[in-house]
């Protein structure tokens, strides 16, 4: 009997296969082949609406079998968990339906389009967990072994207390003026543009970072480009260079300052428009002791300044985040050899195996992806608003009779403020 099939299967059900979906395929693909784990995830049916294309990708993808309703996936008794990549609008009524159904879910980020979906939805995960039903929200970024080895050096003190954090999330796919709509620029599928589409990352990434979380922003948004053209697939119309025009319905720049828990400010910007940035996610967190900083554009590096080293020797060392004793590194290629984007999938996939296979809760949480909700609302309300500051209540009313509390999980208010309603 080999290895695989002593192992119980973990049988996955995955609705949409764009962008999102070829990366969690490649995740479910390479999580089984370098990863020891208690159980083998089985790539069952892919969901899509149109049959013919679903096929198409599930043959290329590797999915067994293709389904057009994902209403019927969850009447299966051959299906464990339902992995979500459709866009926002949608993630809502498929995950609370599937933690209903009995199965786990992982969705991808942001969690919902709205903070009233996400109370939603993270209110059903509560209830779920008390049956042993989990959920998980796909912020993967913080599986790249750097960001996690800079998670473990904060934890560690290395630098000292937390007193201040910046963070970019830069791209230039929408700088052109002449770049057509798509889903992602329309509100009522997307939820926001730059804010949740980006912003999101950086948001959680500060508060798996640092272990705080954004007690209160003072945020703008702004559309720079109004309207584009329809594309093909809206219209019907060859090419970009039509003459229908549509309008953009979300932001194209976030930018918005913070205050974590702990009482340290932050600076966060989001934008779609920054030409030669092709996925600039950079976080940088100052601290008593020392700093680190971090940079999408050149994943495997992770810089550390310790301020207690000799001034006339010290300076920002550059590690090389490839070692075996670096998070997830020891399951792949000898030192030196970098990984790259598509790694954070496997070790998502690697690390929700286990956490289920143990019956523990899977992180980041529908708690977790609450959070980041709760910073997105407000800054789109202090945006709206032209306010100064807007503060994120830090808990919200107590979950259904019966659940385990973990949803309304507190955070502390910073010194000298109160915690909100």
């Amino acid at each position: 009997m080999s290895q695989a099939a002593a192992r119980p299967p973990l049988r996955v059900a995955m609705v949409g296969y764009a962008f999102m979906g070829r990366a969690h395929s490649q995740g479910w693909r390479g999580a089984p082949r370098f990863f020891d784990l208690p159980s083998e995830p089985v790539m069952q049916v892919l969901v899509g609406r149109s049959a013919d294309r679903a096929r198409a990708a599930a043959d290329t993808l590797g999915w067994a079998e293709v389904e057009t309703d994902w209403r019927r996936v969850l009447e299966r008794d051959d299906i464990d968990l339902v992995d979500i990549c459709t866009p926002g609008s949608t993630h809502a009524e498929i995950a609370t339906a599937a933690l209903a159904a009995g199965k786990h879910v992982l969705v991808e980020k942001p969690m919902a389009n709205t903070l009233a979906e996400a109370e939603a939805m993270a209110a059903a995960a509560d209830r779920a967990a008390a049956g042993g039903t989990m959920a998980m929200v796909g912020f993967t970024y913080r599986r790249v072994p750097a960001i996690a080895l800079a998670r473990d050096l904060v934890a560690e003190g290395r630098i000292g207390k937390v007193r201040q954090v910046r963070c970019q999330y830069l791209q230039d796919w929408l700088a052109d003026d002449g770049a057509p709509l798509s889903w992602r620029t329309d509100k009522a599928k997307a939820g926001s543009g730059a804010l949740g589409d980006i912003g999101a990352h950086i948001v959680d990434l500060t508060h798996f970072i640092t272990g705080q979380r954004v007690a209160g922003v003072s945020g703008r948004l702004d559309t720079l480009v109004a309207e584009r053209p329809v594309a093909e697939s809206f219209s019907g119309l060859s090419g970009r260079g039509g003459s229908e025009r549509g309008p953009v319905t979300v932001d194209d720049v976030a930018m918005f300052t913070g205050e974590l828990t702990g009482g340290a400010p932050a600076i966060f910007e989001a934008t779609r428009f920054a030409w030669g940035r092709k996925n600039a996610m950079r976080i940088e967190v100052n601290g008593s002791e020392g700093s680190l900083a971090f940079d999408f554009e050149d994943m495997n590096v992770l810089s550390l300044y310790d301020a207690r080293e000799d001034a006339r020797t010290g300076g920002f060392r550059r590690i090389i985040v490839t070692e075996p004793d670096h998070p997830y590194v020891g399951s792949w290629w000898p030192a030196g050899h970098g990984l790259g984007y598509e790694h954070g999938f496997v070790h998502q996939a690697v690390d929700l195996v286990r956490a289920l296979s143990a019956g523990e809760q899977p992180t980041p949480s529908f708690a977790d992806g609450l959070a980041v909700q709760r910073v997105l609302d407000a800054v789109e309300r202090s945006a709206g608003n032209r306010s100064v500051y807007t503060e994120i209540p830090a808990h919200r009313p107590a979950p259904a009779t019966g659940s385990t509390g973990a949803v309304g999980d507190e955070v502390p208010a910073p010194a000298g403020q109160s915690r909100g309603a």
